[in-house]
């Protein structure tokens, strides 16, 4: 594996894709964030107001995150071979509309965990298919800018759809967020056809150069001897195990006693959240291709657990609320700067997607433990253990990184 990055010649620029193909890639990730979000952080909430205690929704959740696991690494393995990325996006996104239409009607036990299966079995083939399609489109070189212009629409479709939604679950009922998802699949579905499906070249899509051939793709477990990327898999598990409870939990915290306002305060951490990796996302892409990859994942790191500590310092809601302004950092810069790194650690393996799955499918034992690991120490002992103990993950999560991790980010050539 080595060897093949080292060996890989210089990149070269592709033909500029259409308007209409970025237009549509921008607004698949606007579009689809919406439908992620009302099937996301509003279902702990839901299923609070019909009296599910911690454990149960802790429960709930770790059902969906453990159907993601058994399917990211054969979503992203599928993303590398299909070329009908956009087919495979349009069975997803009618998954997740049946999966959300499921917790409307029937919130009660067996419903609840069959539908948590299918959203979590199906979204798996969003993130590498979004990815392959946007590295096919633009190449190698424009792939830093464009991972962060992604994360800049999807975060400013989470900030939309946050406000829908906590209206909605405020001036109508909480049922009416699981339809307003299934409303916007349509439009969803409708924008994939916008992506032109000739200018999305195959081979760089799935880890190839521009203007290259991804040849024979290497064997899974001898990419997984390549030391950098098992430190960062093990750093991502860790950031991810915890971080993932931290936003259901500070739910569950708001949602007690307040009823159906409870969903407007779900809707202000979300809201806060996405609105900074709106401001964000597109800068960590820029400075990434200057600054490198490790620089801006040490500030993405060091913000977690300093915001799990502050959850334990107040209980004033609009503090509480404020202090989503670190999950957003976080969360921006680690969603973009972690696909390229990823997209280093495999360049010419022709097993991009396939190794995002993967380390997707670790994150995702990381963040589904984090449910109900962190669910049950409240359950039993209280909110502030339980955001104490996501804080020393995260610190742990950090030293790791600081010490052991080198930077990816391939030389750039000065024709470049």
């Amino acid at each position: 594996m080595k060897s093949a990055r080292e060996s890989a010649p210089s990149v070269e620029s592709k033909t500029s894709p259409s308007r209409g193909t970025l237009r549509g890639l921008d607004w698949l990730n606007f579009l689809l964030a919406d439908v992620q979000t009302g099937v996301g952080p509003f279902v702990a909430i839901y299923l609070a107001g019909y009296r599910w205690n911690e454990q149960s929704v802790g429960l709930a959740l770790t059902v969906g995150g453990i159907a993601g696991i058994l399917t990211q690494t054969p979503a992203g393995a599928l993303v590398d071979f299909l070329r009908s990325k956009r087919a495979l996006v349009a069975v997803g996104v009618v998954a997740l509309a049946a999966g959300a239409l499921l917790i409307a009607l029937f919130p009660s036990f067996w419903p609840v965990m069959a539908a948590q299966v299918l959203v979590g079995g199906t979204s798996s083939v969003f993130g590498p298919a979004i990815c392959a399609m946007s590295l096919g489109i633009v190449g190698r070189a424009a792939f830093d800018t464009r991972q962060g212009r992604n994360q800049t629409f999807n975060s400013a479709g989470n900030v939309t759809a946050a406000l829908s939604m906590g209206l909605l679950g405020y001036l109508v009922s909480n049922r009416s967020i699981f339809f307003f998802v299934v409303a916007l699949a349509v439009p969803t579905i409708f924008v994939l056809l916008l992506i032109r499906p000739d200018e999305i070249d195959y081979e760089v899509a799935r880890g190839a150069n521009d203007g290259e051939k991804a040849g024979k793709a290497e064997r899974v477990w001898v990419l997984f001897k390549d030391r950098p990327l098992v430190l960062f898999l093990a750093c991502a598990v860790m950031f991810h195990f915890a971080n993932a409870a931290m936003l259901p939990l500070l739910g569950e915290l708001l949602a007690k006693g307040r009823g159906r306002s409870s969903m407007l305060f779900m809707s202000a951490c979300v809201v806060t959240t996405q609105f900074v990796i709106t401001l964000i996302a597109s800068w960590s892409g820029r400075k990434a291709g200057t600054w490198g990859r490790k620089p801006l994942l040490l500030i993405a790191f060091a913000v977690l657990p300093i915001r799990g500590v502050l959850y334990t310092l107040t209980a004033n809601t609009a503090l509480l609320v404020a202090i989503q302004v670190m999950d957003g950092v976080g969360a921006g810069i680690f969603g973009v700067v972690s696909v390229l790194v990823i997209a280093d650690l495999t360049r010419g393996t022709g097993r991009f997607n396939l190794t995002l799955g993967a380390i997707s499918t670790a994150v995702g034992i990381g963040a589904a433990l984090s449910q109900v690991i962190a669910g049950s120490i409240v359950h039993h002992v209280g909110y502030r253990a339980g955001f104490l103990f996501l804080a020393g993950v995260a610190s742990a999560a950090f030293a790791i990184l600081y010490f052991f991790m080198p930077e990816t980010r391939n030389t750039r050539l000065a024709t470049e």
